[in-house]
C-alpha cells in the first residue's frame, strides 16, 4: 500500500493541475489517497465488490442519458465506505421482501457535474458547479428497486433522470402502485441513514455528507 501511494504521489506531482472556472477546486487523487491513509472511512468503495450480486445500470457510461453522450469510460459505481456499508444493509432488508436494488450512479467526478450543468443548466435537476454535488463527495446514490427473481424494475413515478415534476418525491400521483413503491423505497433508505432529494425520487443523500470533500477523480484512477 505504501509503495502504491508513493507511485501515485509521484505521478500526481508530474501532472499539471486542472483548471476550474467555477471557483471550486476539488480534491485530486493524491489528496484523496492521503486522506484515506489518515481516515479509512474516506475510502471510495467499489459497490459491486462491497455488495456481491448488486445490479448496475450505469447510464452515464452509455449514451442512454440526458446528455446523449458517454460521460464515464467505465461502468462503475463507488461510494464512501460508510455509505457502502449502509447500502448493503438496505439491500439485505429488501431481499427479505424478494426485492433488490439497481444502481444507476454513485460517486461522480466533479468534471461530470460541470458537464451536466453546461448541458442543462437548471439546478433543480443538476447540481451547481459552484458548490459541487453530494455525488462528487461519494455520498449520493441514484437507484431503483427490482424484483429479485425477474430482475424487472418496480413501477415508479417516472423513469430515471426525468426532468418532470412527477419526479418530485412528494408529487401527488394518480398511480397508487407507483406511490406505494416510491414510499417503500424512501422508507427503506431512510431506515439506514439516507434522505431522498427534493426533486428526484431516485436520488438519496447519505446523512453526514458534509464531512466529505468534493472530488474530481476519474474511475480509471480509482481502479489503479
Amino acid at each position: 500500500m505504501k509503495i502504491r501511494l508513493i507511485i501515485l504521489m509521484a505521478l500526481a506531482s508530474c501532472t499539471p493541475p486542472k483548471e476550474y472556472k467555477y471557483g471550486l477546486t476539488p480534491t485530486n487523487v493524491q489528496q484523496y489517497q492521503e486522506q484515506v491513509q489518515k481516515n479509512p472511512e474516506m475510502e471510495l468503495v467499489d459497490l459491486e465488490k462491497a455488495i456481491p450480486g448488486l445490479e448496475l445500470d450505469i447510464r452515464y457510461a452509455t449514451t442512454n442519458n440526458f446528455t446523449g453522450e458517454v460521460i464515464y469510460n467505465l461502468a462503475k459505481a463507488y461510494a464512501r465506505k460508510p455509505v457502502a456499508e449502509a447500502l448493503a444493509l438496505v439491500q439485505a432488508d429488501l431481499k427479505e421482501q424478494g426485492l433488490e436494488l439497481k444502481i444507476h450512479d454513485g460517486y461522480r467526478p466533479y468534471s461530470a457535474t460541470v458537464k451536466f450543468y453546461e448541458v442543462y443548466g437548471d439546478t433543480t435537476f443538476v447540481a451547481s458547479p459552484y458548490q459541487g454535488s453530494r455525488h462528487n463527495r461519494g455520498c449520493a446514490i441514484d437507484l431503483t428497486v427490482i424484483n429479485s427473481e425477474t430482475k424487472q424494475e418496480l413501477n415508479m413515478p417516472t423513469p430515471y433522470d426525468s426532468f418532470q415534476e412527477e419526479a418530485f418525491p412528494d408529487f401527488p400521483l394518480e398511480d397508487q402502485e407507483a406511490v406505494a413503491n416510491r414510499e417503500m423505497l424512501i422508507a427503506a433508505m431512510e431506515k439506514r441513514g439516507f434522505k431522498v432529494y427534493d426533486s428526484e425520487w431516485w436520488h438519496f443523500d447519505f446523512v453526514g455528507w458534509e464531512k466529505f470533500d468534493v472530488m474530481d477523480i476519474d474511475f480509471e484512477e480509482l481502479t489503479k
